[in-house]
């Protein structure tokens, strides 16, 4: 007999994680008016970034108002009258005796600017929030008509390959035994685009409540897969260096792996995604020589290392007496060197980890789309002369950039890199997220510099990509310098409302 049990409808907001009082004020980092005026539209405005932007998940059960205007030392009022703008963005949503949880606005008259994603069709949006090129029409129009060639020797099959076609496979291989890490098809697993491969490697090694050692700024998408994970992220600062970009400081890199034994640890040595630093061969024979001797897996992005735009490319990190290691899993793309669009990433590990990846890959998905990945490996076949292409356009993006900027805002202090896609401006006061917000306004996206950090740090910083056609760069600035100077650029004063008690 049917079970006639009456099975209770769960909304998916009440299934969400929570965020305490002290967690989200920490989160939530510098965000008053330097006036000290205003309170309530600029905690609006700060959820609302951090909600838009990924920092925030989305289902997140938020502080009673009592909780956070508390914490936040300000008065309740301020605290309500912000979730009550939030809701009306359709930012929150709540319940009565029940609270307030995240959500995306759909439709909501006045949110369109803030949204963190352009779209495709609106080319009124100068999107400096992605760090990504458009896609190389010529080459990929030609790979796209060899590929459907291609796809006549498959069709006869199921479709599934969970560790990726042999011609990608054998493609990948070539290209890292070409940049001098002898590779063989059975060490390479294909991956639906690189954030995928982040995530599959981030849940084989680690568990809930283990430590992830990750650079301190990273690329933001795998402190989420961390924290999607329920690990625990330990970031280790990038120090200085006179470009600007920064570097790595291994010392401090060591000891942190030695005081917390990290599960592994994330690593972008080429044009590290954002500051652009680039290890050099020492420091990567180091990184490997600090794996093998405490046993922490090395998990190291590589997306951008085809992108060298100045000097000589340095070899992958695995090829510093790694070759073979299961400690040192090497993660590539077709996105940043070819096109978004095709989401075709990799991992390069031992084989017997690549045999452990696709079992574990099997919970998730059965593989990639067949026929892009016959287009990434026809690619692949000219990757040289795709990335040659690219390579004078984006070192004059670059040089451009940091000419305008010199020239608009004189005393922010861009870095120089060597590679890559980005800029990692220190900007000349602790405004990023102010400026990300009164930017949107404007047509102009950014990513703040928090989204790149912890608890709400590098409110100094921004990143800048250079990828967009000069013409449209020169307006996008333009509207930027605009959206600086609308800033409130007051000293800061002390809140004069009345703090609430409990």
């Amino acid at each position: 007999m049917a079970n006639s049990a009456k099975v209770a409808w769960v909304d998916p907001d009440d299934v969400g994680r929570r965020i305490g009082a002290r967690s989200f004020a920490r989160l939530l980092g510098d965000w008053r008016p330097p006036d000290g005026r205003r309170l309530a539209g600029a905690l609006t405005d700060r959820i609302r970034l951090l909600v838009l932007d990924g920092r925030l998940p989305l289902h997140t059960r938020v502080p009673a108002e009592r909780e956070l205007a508390t914490a936040l030392a300000v008065s309740r009022t301020t605290v309500a009258t912000s979730y009550d703008a939030l809701r009306d963005a359709g930012v929150l949503r709540s319940r009565r005796g029940a609270g307030s949880w995240t959500r995306l606005p759909a439709d909501v008259p006045g949110t369109e600017t803030l949204s963190p994603f352009s779209p495709q069709s609106d080319r009124s949006l100068f999107d400096l929030a992605h760090a990504a090129l458009p896609a190389p029409s010529e080459h990929l129009r030609t790979a796209a008509a060899a590929a459907v060639h291609d796809l006549d020797a498959y069709l006869g099959g199921h479709g599934y390959d969970l560790v990726g076609l042999p011609a990608l496979r054998s493609a990948i291989a070539e290209r890292f035994t070409t940049r001098g890490l002898p590779t063989s098809p059975d060490q390479i697993l294909v991956t639906a685009g690189g954030q995928h491969a982040i995530s599959l490697a981030i849940t084989a090694l680690a568990a809930p409540g283990d430590r992830v050692l990750v650079e301190h700024p990273t690329y933001p998408n795998a402190l989420d897969a961390v924290s999607t994970r329920g690990a625990r992220a330990v970031p280790v600062p990038m120090g200085p260096h006179p470009d600007g970009t920064g570097t790595w400081d291994l010392d401090l890199l060591t000891s942190v792996v030695r005081d917390v034994a990290p599960r592994l640890a994330y690593i972008v040595p080429d044009f590290q995604n954002p500051t652009g630093a680039l290890l050099d061969p020492s420091g990567r024979e180091r990184l490997v020589d600090l794996a093998r001797r405490t046993g922490t897996p090395l998990l190291i992005d590589e997306t951008l290392a085809e992108l060298t735009l100045d000097g000589p490319s340095v070899a992958p990190v695995a090829s510093f007496g790694a070759a073979d290691s299961p400690l040192v899993l090497t993660i590539g793309s077709a996105s940043k060197v070819f096109w978004g669009g095709l989401r075709v990433g990799w991992i390069r590990a031992s084989a017997p980890m690549v045999r452990r990846l696709a079992a574990l890959r099997a919970s998730v998905d059965l593989g990639g789309p067949i026929l892009e990945q016959l287009v990434v490996a026809r690619l692949l076949a000219d990757v040289e002369a795709i990335a040659g292409a690219r390579r004078p356009a984006l070192a004059a993006g670059r040089d451009h950039l940091l000419e305008k900027l010199t020239g608009a805002f004189p005393r922010w202090r861009p870095s120089h890199p060597r590679g890559g896609l980005c800029l990692w401006v220190e900007l000349d006061e602790a405004a990023s997220s102010r400026l990300t917000v009164a930017a949107r306004r404007s047509d102009v996206l950014l990513a703040a510099g928090p989204r790149f950090g912890l608890d709400g740090a590098f409110e100094r910083h921004l990143r800048l990509p250079y990828t967009l056609r000069r013409d449209r760069m020169d307006t996008a600035l333009d509207l930027l310098a605009s959206a600086w100077r609308g800033l409130d650029h007051a000293a800061p004063a002390v809140d004069a409302e009345p703090i609430a008690v409990a």
